[in-house]
């Protein structure tokens, strides 16, 4: 289930749509304040993601912009969107940024029938566990202890089976099912890459991550379950820093033939 929400910019601000560690600490303090205070020390997934502040762009007074909380936990969305309402004329502030809240509206993202096509609106994180390095043939330059970071150097297929492992096991874990899916992901682009930093307990962190595009022809209703599940919780690693977060792309209408 999706949150959107649309922000009034109560004065001329600089655009807030990459600080991936300000909207995350606007994404905790909605959650403390909805009923769910410990899930910052929660281990494990927390099956929540978030988009970015769009459109990009530096702010006038008045300006509207969007921002999505995305989980699927409908309870949380839920909740959030309760407290929003109680909360609706208080001013809203994200890093140095003060919205006000111009309105909320709940959804849940249904797939359509196939074909399918889904793109990156966040850049994706996977990591490559140094007892894999073999498996993908990773160059020697490319191996360090204990992981690396998923970059072009390294082969797409690792890429892509990360990911539906990465996707599957939250699935699972968040169901309590044993569902295997081997071939989860039909077509895939490349879009490219980004260099970009996490924080964590106050250190930064340079990390690789990258942009991409999934098709599909067909759907086994496995597959739908666990993309539709991830359209909510987040493709990749580091959903609750921002990163993974993905749309349907809606098909392009085909114009009709011009006439004279």
């Amino acid at each position: 289930m999706r949150l959107l929400l649309k922000l009034r910019a109560e004065a001329e601000q600089k655009d807030i749509s990459l600080d991936y560690n300000k909207l995350q600490g606007f994404v905790y303090r909605l959650l403390q304040e909805s009923g769910y205070p410990g899930i910052h020390d929660k281990g494990g997934y927390k099956y929540f993601c978030f988009s970015n502040v769009f459109p990009f762009g530096d702010m006038e007074t008045g300006d509207i912009r969007n921002f999505i909380i995305a989980s699927p936990n409908r309870t949380v969305i839920e909740k959030i969107a309760m407290h929003l309402a109680t909360v609706k004329d208080n001013p809203i502030h994200i890093g140095d940024c003060t919205f006000s809240l111009y309105g909320s509206s709940s959804f849940n993202l249904t797939i359509p029938p196939a074909p399918l096509q889904i793109a990156s609106a966040t850049p994706i994180i996977i990591r490559i566990p140094e007892y894999n390095y073999d498996l993908y043939n990773l160059p020697p330059d490319e191996r360090k202890p204990r992981y690396v970071y998923w970059r072009p150097a390294i082969s797409f297929d690792a890429f892509v089976k990360q990911l539906s492992e990465n996707l599957v096991k939250k699935y699972n874990e968040y169901y309590g099912t044993a569902v295997e899916v081997p071939n989860l992901f039909e077509q895939f682009f490349f879009r490219r890459s980004v260099h970009t930093r996490l924080t964590i307990d106050g250190k930064s962190y340079g990390v690789a991550a990258s942009m991409w595009e999934f098709s599909w022809n067909h759907l086994s209703p496995a597959q739908k379950q666990i993309i539709s599940f991830g359209l909510d919780a987040g493709f990749g690693e580091r959903n609750t820093f921002g990163f993974g977060f993905v749309n349907i792309v809606k098909p392009r209408k085909t114009l009709p033939p011009a006439t004279r």
